[in-house]
């Protein structure tokens, strides 16, 4: 089946936003520990603090955002997750012992779809999922776990 853009959504790069109630934890959980590249950052522009994470690159990105004092944050649901396919088992593995050598454990998936697939999943800070799925999607079948 062949997937392609709508011509009238002339788009050029994608960000998504959440919020976060733990900003510093976040900030080091993806940046330094995932390693993702800060895109942009700021502390204090109208009550918020915020930074822009490249996913990979800059053509989509994620943007955490806090506000309030204290600030809140919706409670975490195991469905709402950032997927990051990666090229194998073996960039899952790599990126799996970072995570736990940084203190991070795996969390078992509520939807078995992801352990069947050989994905591992964290949480961050805040509570919300990273699945790290062994292959990418579009370009190769889900592995069989």
């Amino acid at each position: 089946m062949a997937h392609s853009w709508p011509s009238h959504l002339d788009v050029g790069a994608v960000r998504f936003a959440r919020p976060t109630a733990k900003y510093d934890e976040v900030l080091v959980f993806y940046r330094d520990v995932l390693g993702l590249p800060v895109l942009a950052q700021w502390r204090g522009h109208q009550g918020y603090d915020g930074v822009v994470l490249g996913l990979p690159g800059t053509p989509v990105h994620m943007e955490l955002l806090q506000h309030g004092d204290p600030p809140r944050i919706p409670e975490p649901h195991p469905e709402n997750q950032l997927v990051l396919y990666l090229r194998g088992p073996e960039a899952v593995a790599v990126a799996t012992r970072r995570l736990t050598d940084f203190g991070y454990s795996p969390v078992p998936a509520a939807n078995p779809y992801w352990p069947e697939h050989s994905a591992v999943l964290f949480e961050d800070p805040d509570g919300w999922q990273v699945v790290l799925a062994p292959w990418v999607f579009g370009e190769e079948p889900p592995p069989a776990g």
